[in-house]
């Protein structure tokens, strides 16, 4: 008896539901359902594929080409769908050091980073602190290879001898995407994307020989506290902020608030969070614990957030659910999760997915290229 009240009490509230969301909502009529999918990838640093040059043998833990299975993947579960990139792209492997080293971006326009990614069909990125590793002048030349959008907010032109007035942005600041989507009824529906970067301020410092007198690095949450209202005045429907900075502030900054994803998350208007930089995953139980952080739905104060690790060894998903009422899209659900390219069973690396063969077609020469190098730089 008592399992049979607790089956119709859930129909009960089941129907319930299903009629609220079919007609009406405390604040208007509902006109459309739809589910959308952010996907994440974070500190790739240049590695394409899952390969040990120092050893000259493959491996099984990383790489941008296992990382590509599961983006194929998530969007065949999921047909309304956006792609993201948070930073720190095009150093720290040795494809980085090759690219730079042999100057491959005097003789070539694509840095082999962005013929590898563009495939991928990115909506959009943002820069990570190890951007600006070789200066302003590589970064440009390897920048003008991506066939999708950078924005970054909260770096700016730092030369008072070049303008006078109010400071102004080294690059967009955010951009707003015109994107249809099919809602659960099966009807196309426009929404406008508005997606904002951020990096940490440390950057500066750890390169200030390329910063000192050319940029600088505002607070984080201060700059969000001034664009998201112009974004949101600009149409933005909801707003994706990309964040190359971690959970916590870097060490050595002066103004230790509003410096973290933390602090971020505290923004009005923000509905997701993509971050990344200090190489961590989120959600993840065993990380993070403390006021505001949801493990079980992902979110920081209330936020959807993800961080997929990096090198490509996990791809960060969000899962937001959205409702149109009076025309306003509004988010009503979400679920944040991060898929590994590998797992470990009795110390015995097993890879869950296989390499994209289209990247690995994509790389083929510049891996023996890599390879030719490393031999003859000994």
């Amino acid at each position: 008896m008592k399992r049979i009240k607790v089956i119709i009490q859930f129909i009960l509230i089941i129907s319930i539901l299903l009629i609220a969301l079919n007609r009406t909502d405390a604040n208007g009529i509902i006109e459309s359902n739809l589910r959308l999918r952010i996907l994440e990838t974070t500190d790739l640093h240049a590695h394409m594929l899952g390969f040990n040059y120092k050893k000259n043998r493959p491996n099984l833990e990383y790489g941008l080409a296992r990382t590509s299975t599961l983006i194929k993947q998530a969007r065949e579960e999921q047909m309304n769908s956006l792609l993201f990139d948070v930073g720190d792209v095009l150093v720290g492997s040795a494809l980085g050091e090759y690219v730079y080293r042999s100057n491959y971006l005097d003789y070539h326009y694509f840095h082999p980073v962005f013929k590898a990614m563009n495939g991928l069909q990115f909506d959009a990125a943002t820069l990570g602190n190890h951007e600006f590793n070789h200066g302003l002048d590589f970064l440009h030349k390897s920048l003008r290879g991506a066939n999708f959008p950078y924005v970054n907010a909260n770096i700016y032109i730092d030369d008072q001898n070049q303008y006078d007035g109010d400071d102004l942005n080294y690059f967009n600041p955010f951009l707003i995407l015109d994107r249809n989507f099919i809602d659960t009824n099966g009807k196309k529906q426009k929404l406008k994307i508005g997606v904002i970067g951020f990096l940490t301020p440390i950057a500066a410092e750890w390169d200030k020989v390329y910063f000192q007198g050319k940029l600088k690095i505002k607070n984080i949450q201060e700059t969000a506290e001034h664009f998201v209202p112009i974004m949101k005045k600009m149409g933005a429907d909801i707003i994706i902020a990309l964040a190359h900075v971690g959970f916590d502030p870097d060490k050595g900054l002066k103004e230790k608030e509003g410096n973290s994803v933390f602090d971020l998350s505290k923004v009005k208007g923000i509905n997701a969070i993509l971050y990344g930089h200090s190489h961590l995953i989120f959600p993840a139980t065993e990380e993070y614990n403390g006021t505001g952080i949801n493990e079980e739905t992902g979110t920081i104060n209330g936020v959807p957030a993800v961080q997929a690790g990096y090198w490509g060894n996990h791809l960060g998903i969000i899962d937001l659910e959205l409702i149109k009422i009076n025309g306003k899209w509004l988010v009503m659900g979400s679920h944040s999760m991060v898929k590994p390219v590998f797992k470990i069973i009795n110390g015995q690396i097993i890879p869950l997915v296989e390499e994209d063969e289209l990247i690995v077609r994509e790389m083929k020469h510049t891996h023996l290229e890599i390879q030719w190098f490393i031999q003859n730089s000994q």
